[in-house]
């Protein structure tokens, strides 16, 4: 290859002009062909598209909330997954509290693909593993295209990044979810079982280009090779936990073939696999493999309305096997201590009590390191497996901490679409004063509202706790989330037509 000088290939766009190393156009141009390279070219110097995807357990009251966007919004839909929506221009979501409620989460269109590919392919209850799953984008698709009864187990090696998936996955607000932050090697020892493991693994990110400048300016041949050499390592590690006949999907968000089909035919090949093929509509432009016919899956920006992705799913080879399977007794290794729970005495009891008045549903109740957890009954063993062998950062629906006398209603619990909204007094507060809470600031509640704990609601949905001890309000919005920047908009930002979809009888 030539040497990897920067060369200006395109027109200025907003406020960089975008430049790309020499190698890669070399490369990919021979890789893609002119006509398809230049396709590419001109998708990365146009503007991004802006989307969304619909929370369908947040949004479900809202009867045809997706059609009511496009009729009032301008919004367009994304063909391959029915909960995503093209915006006409970018909001300032930082400032819309229905996107801090959870009832959507800003995505890019391609990796909602995810979603279509587990319709397509996963039809009873699984347990599933998303082995690199932060931010939590194609986490939440995968969640709300799974079968009800289905787990799944959302996990992310790096602790920062683990803090930001923890946040998002409370925010989407699905009980049947569980959130690690191990390494793959760390869940091999540990021995636990599932029956979909996704694999959206570190890449050179070139399919990143047009929306970060440090993907370009980090790519290089040689990270190429390390990013292609690490893809393995991490496929290798997880195999064994993945049952056989179960299901990988594996995933980048780059083009080129060494981490994109050659990766996926070694997968098959040395690991042993079969190929699935999943149907896709003419219109999404969806690319197929380069250089091979296994049905392989590639977004390019210019021919697809999406960033760069590349898709395969594979079958490992043998007869399927139990559904949430656990390992024996005695099996992994406790290389990550949890405080374990307590499931006698007064601490359950209490946690027993308040499960019964703060939830609905079939939950074991119990204390651990997150205070005062409720775990759905179906998946409590693997639960308990995993508190013995992973660091787990979240289970199920916390409930609360203990402080002194007092119990205090989590953010988890706030925002849990299993939230028995008859347990708390609630108070609907308006934009600025919701942005107040949300920027957690002291907000004034009515003078009717009861002294102790009190739900926070915009147009109807919870934000979360404060507690009301008469002459102010304590606002218990967890610090880490809270809404930084100082710059408020003059104006309300409302990305979803909420008062629309209610007032007519929209279906999508």
């Amino acid at each position: 290859m030539q040497s990897n000088r920067k060369k200006t290939i395109f027109a200025k766009r907003n406020t960089f002009t975008m430049t790309l190393p020499k190698d890669f156009e070399t490369y990919t141009r021979a890789l893609m062909g002119d006509e398809l390279y230049d396709t590419l070219c001109r998708g990365l110097a146009s503007e991004p598209p802006v989307s969304i995807r619909l929370n369908p357990f947040k949004t479900m009251t809202h009867k045809g909330m997706a059609t009511a966007m496009v009729e009032n919004c301008e919004a367009t839909r994304v063909g391959w997954n029915a909960d995503g929506m093209y915006l006409p221009r970018r909001p300032n979501f930082t400032f819309d509290p229905l996107f801090h409620a959870g009832l959507y989460y800003v995505q890019e269109a391609s990796s909602m693909f995810v979603g279509h590919v587990l319709r397509q392919l996963v039809d009873k209850p699984v347990a599933m593993l998303d082995l690199c799953a932060a931010p939590g984008g194609k986490t939440t698709a995968a969640r709300a295209a799974l079968p009800e009864g289905s787990v799944l187990v959302a996990n992310e090696p790096v602790k920062a990044r683990a803090s930001i998936l923890l946040e998002n996955m409370l925010k989407f607000g699905h009980q049947d979810v569980m959130v690690t932050n191990n390494y793959p090697r760390d869940y091999k020892q540990s021995g636990l079982k599932f029956d979909v493991v996704l694999t959206d693994v570190p890449c050179s990110g070139e399919g990143m280009f047009r929306k970060d400048e440090g993907a370009i300016a980090e790519w290089s041949v040689e990270n190429v090779d390390k990013c292609r050499n690490l893809q393995r390592s991490i496929v290798q590690d997880i195999w064994p936990c993945l049952n056989e006949g179960g299901l990988l999907i594996y995933s980048t968000c780059t083009f080129n073939t060494r981490e994109n089909e050659e990766n996926a035919e070694w997968i098959a090949k040395t690991l042993g696999a079969d190929w699935i093929e999943i149907e896709t509509a003419p219109e999404w432009n969806i690319a197929g493999a380069i250089g091979c016919p296994e049905p392989m899956y590639r977004f390019i920006p210019g021919k697809t309305k999406g960033e760069g992705l590349f898709v395969a799913a594979l079958r490992k080879h043998g007869e399927r096997s139990a559904t949430l399977e656990i390992p024996e007794k005695g099996n992994g290794k406790n290389s990550h201590k949890n405080k374990r729970d307590k499931r006698t005495g007064p601490p359950r009891r209490a946690a027993e009590s308040l499960a019964g008045k703060w939830i609905v549903g079939d939950f074991a109740t119990m204390e651990s390191n997150e205070g005062l957890v409720a775990i759905p009954n179906r998946w409590l063993a693997l639960y308990d497996h995993a508190m013995k062998t992973l660091r787990v950062l979240h289970a199920g629906v916390t409930l609360g901490k203990r402080k002194g006398h007092d119990i205090i209603p989590d953010i988890s619990l706030a925002l849990s679409t299993k939230l028995n909204n008859e347990a708390f007094a609630s108070v609907e507060t308006d934009w600025a004063t919701t942005v107040r809470f949300l920027r957690k600031e002291s907000i004034t509640l009515p003078p009717s509202a009861p002294r102790g704990f009190v739900l926070i609601k915009f147009k109807g949905h919870p934000i979360g706790f404060v507690k009301n001890i008469g002459t102010r309000a304590n606002n218990l919005y967890p610090q880490e989330w809270k809404i930084k920047t100082s710059h408020i908009p003059e104006t309300p930002i409302q990305v979803l037509p909420i008062e629309i979809s209610r007032s007519r009888q929209y279906e999508d």
